[in-house]
């Protein structure tokens, strides 16, 4: 009995484990995908990774900005040459799961630009909506 009870807690665990892995995978590899399509020139790409509803929230140094197609406009009026965009750089600090919907990211940011190179830090909330992983807020500084 206690093998047995030995046996489902272990593949209970390696089963979460595995999933929590798998998950965070596809987090990293929307955060690669929005450093491909920034560094192309591609901010409908780049966007691909946020909560496509007029929910998402956005913070910068403006202040807060709600909605999808809000953010993308700011991207769009604020990133609106190759030399604005530059090539942008992520450096995780932290990923970590809050709960089975929802990770928590911690990150540095740079974009090295003829005009001058910028950067700062950042934090995402990511939440599984319809199976997929998606930015529900972002907090970039």
């Amino acid at each position: 009995m206690r093998n047995l009870l030995f046996f489902f807690l272990a593949f209970f665990l390696t089963k979460h484990a595995l999933a929590q892995d798998k998950d965070e995978q596809t987090i990293r590899k929307i955060l690669s995908d929005q450093t491909v399509a920034w560094n192309k020139g591609n901010i409908e790409d780049f966007m691909k990774g946020y909560w496509n509803n007029d929910s998402l929230m956005f913070i910068g140094k403006s202040g807060v900005t709600y909605g999808y197609q809000n953010t993308l406009m700011n991207y769009k009026k604020n990133y609106n040459s190759a030399d604005a965009m530059g090539t942008l750089s992520f450096d995780l600090i932290k990923v970590q799961r809050l709960s089975p919907e929802y990770y928590f990211v911690v990150g540095k940011w740079h974009l090295v630009r003829k005009i001058g190179d910028v950067g700062g830090h950042y934090n995402l909330l990511f939440r599984k909506v319809k199976g997929a992983w998606v930015i529900v807020a972002d907090h970039s500084s």
